[in-house]
């Protein structure tokens, strides 16, 4: 694929990421106009905005922004978007839409910051500014500067624009009424890049879209992606060898490169960027959005929401998430499906009209004191394929249950009896694949489901399962993994997979990967890896005493899934996970980003389940 190629099509693959087609050819031209803007922000710099205006003036709408660091394009007089807002439904109830370039990118001014800092103390009269004064600075101005509006203004955004949904909720401006963050990224060291302190090697092309600044407003890409010259992501990060080399695809103007390899540990550096400590005094409504099989923003949707519950007990807050992966629930292809796993069909266009709309318009065009008769939290189970509502997330009435993996390859609620240990050998010269599928993508998606029977098969995963169950059995909250283990080396990353064990007679559906089959399928349905180093502190790093008891917490994210009757659960467990994660050296060293090629050994890794030190898999289940 040539360069321009490459940057076209990472272009357009943000710019259209979560805009259906709508059904109506020609419908925003014929109701919509569109101005675009400079809107001065309180430090001088101008912030590039797109308004799409209803034509029918005999009415007063309420806004709906999305501030977007992927473009608010198609720019120039008479070049329209195609769909409008959230959804096709919102478009023909008739908002004035909102599209901005955040500050430093395609046609806005200034320096862009990747999860720009929040300023925690306002001054007055301070020009100090972050992505909630540019917020501020913008309702203001449209305030003022637009007609026909009613005083009200609503944002959403799906994944880095979902951030910047967040982020206008600190010291948010008085006329903004409802903030829906979807698959909001809320902590760049457990979304996205990072997950508890491994780096997230599958995103390191991105690299490229956050890490150039352009000199001055533009229209059209100015970075340019990495040409890897292979479809198989697998060999051509292990050809690449160890991180310090793909200093020779970056360079020191790619300034985020040079943040992520600089700061490896939970530092001030990424501290700061997380907007999870600034919800606090929350004032407009709040509905979060995620989906279960996320595999960029898995955290921040359910982090954002609890945050706000815990800090603000009288803000209008609840939560959806349904099976959808990284925002489909913006999309409508007739079926739901993610890997080989069939959830149902038009649940996306249930939710936008049904949810999303109705969220945004009771808040928007209803009466103050009105009820959305939403719940709490719509949760999608996603074993029983079907929604359930709850007062509470996690829901008060799932009981805490643990699970308990033995080294005959059991699991069960039974505590392990005697000297139990199961023990495999992790070499970093064949890591396991975190997918069987050969594949290069931009941002990885169906291994969220994907048969995990690949992985199983594997002398250097270890695997755990029930008996079949007897009845079903449903998985509802939190997940806590405490593993008590130990190496022969001084540093090991440690995934653990929770598994759906399909029976043998399980059907197949149409849309089914060709060469698999859903007889004893072995569907991942949650999953998360921790760096070792960090099993104490994200921000101090420590090694490993060689072959010494040790435990490492690993929370995994929240489920709602249903194990059903015939089915078993299944554990797995292993430190190598390829190449969605970076390769440990299982040498510690001070920087795993600036490790050389021979600082990668094999290490002997051990898995306790004795009685004095059982491995330890916490769960909460609904009776």
């Amino acid at each position: 694929m040539n360069t321009y190629r490459s940057i076209f099509l990472i272009w357009a693959f943000f710019v259209t990421l979560f805009q259906a087609k709508a059904q109506e050819p020609g419908y925003v031209e014929t109701h919509y106009e569109k101005v675009e803007y400079q809107i001065p922000m309180r430090d001088g710099v101008k912030l590039h905005t797109v308004v799409y205006t209803p034509k029918d003036k005999t009415k007063k709408y309420p806004f709906v922004m999305q501030r977007t660091p992927y473009s608010s394009g198609p720019y120039g007089k008479g070049e329209m978007k195609t769909l409008l807002g959230p959804s096709e439904k919102m478009m023909k109830d008739g908002y004035i839409f909102v599209y901005q370039d955040v500050r430093g990118r395609w046609m806005s001014e200034g320096k862009y910051d990747n999860m720009r800092p929040t300023v925690p103390h306002r001054k007055k009269g301070s020009k100090e500014i972050d992505e909630s004064t540019d917020t501020y600075d913008t309702i203001e101005w449209l305030l003022k500067n637009i007609q026909n509006h009613n005083g009200k203004f609503g944002q959403w955004g799906i994944s880095y624009p979902g951030f910047y949904a967040a982020a206008a909720l600190p010291f948010a401006h008085p006329a903004l009424k409802a903030v829906s963050p979807q698959a909001p990224i809320g902590d760049f060291y457990f979304d996205d890049f990072h997950h508890n302190g491994a780096y997230f090697l599958s995103y390191w092309v991105a690299t490229a879209v956050f890490g150039y600044q352009h000199n001055g407003p533009t229209d059209k890409p100015w970075y340019t992606m990495v040409n890897t010259g292979t479809k198989d992501a697998y060999q051509f990060f292990m050809d690449m060898g160890s991180l310090k080399n793909a200093d020779k695809y970056y360079g020191e103007d790619n300034f985020f490169w040079t943040q992520l390899k600089e700061n490896p540990d939970y530092n001030e550096f990424w501290q700061k960027r997380s907007i999870i400590p600034h919800l606090k005094d929350v004032k407009p409504a709040v509905m979060t959005v995620g989906g279960w099989f996320d595999a960029e923003d898995l955290y921040g949707p359910l982090t954002i929401y609890k945050t706000i519950e815990k800090n603000n007990p009288n803000t209008y807050n609840t939560l959806v998430m349904g099976p959808w992966s990284h925002g489909d629930w913006a999309r409508e292809r007739g079926y739901q499906q993610v890997s080989n796993i069939y959830f149902g069909d038009s649940i996306s266009t249930w939710y936008q009209k049904n949810v999303e709309a109705v969220f945004f318009e009771h808040f928007l065009k209803g009466p103050a004191d009105g009820k959305t008769n939403l719940p709490e939290a719509y949760i999608f189970d996603t074993g029983k394929n079907e929604w359930r509502t709850f007062d509470t997330w996690p829901p008060k009435e799932a009981v805490n249950t643990v699970y308990y993996p033995h080294a005959n390859g059991k699991l069960s609620t039974q505590t392990p009896r005697g000297n139990e240990v199961s023990t495999f050998i992790s070499d970093p010269a064949k890591p396991v694949p975190y997918s069987p599928d050969i594949k290069f993508n931009f941002t990885p998606r169906k291994y969220m489901a994907d048969d995990q029977r690949f992985a199983a098969r594997r002398p250097d995963v270890l695997v755990f399962e029930t008996d079949v169950l007897e009845e079903d059995l449903t998985l509802a909250g939190e997940i806590m993994a405490k593993l008590m283990v130990s190496t022969s080396e001084t540093d090991a990353d440690w995934i653990v997979k929770l598994v759906d064990v399909f029976p043998a007679d399980t059907p197949d559906h149409e849309r089914v990967q060709e060469g698999t089959h859903l007889s004893n399928y072995h569907m991942m349905v949650r999953s998360e890896v921790i760096r070792g180093r960090y099993r104490e502190s994200f921000s101090e790093p420590k090694p490993f005493v060689p072959n010494q008891i040790t435990e490492v917490p690993l929370q995994l994210q929240d489920v709602m899934h249903t194990f059903k009757k015939g089915h078993k659960i299944q554990i797995q467990i292993q430190s190598t996970w390829f190449p969605l994660i970076d390769r440990n050296p299982q040498k510690y060293v001070e920087n795993i980003f600036k490790a050389d090629d021979a600082d990668f050994i094999k290490a002997t890794h051990k898995v306790y389940h004795d009685a004095e030190n059982p491995t330890a898999i916490h769960v909460q289940i609904l009776k």
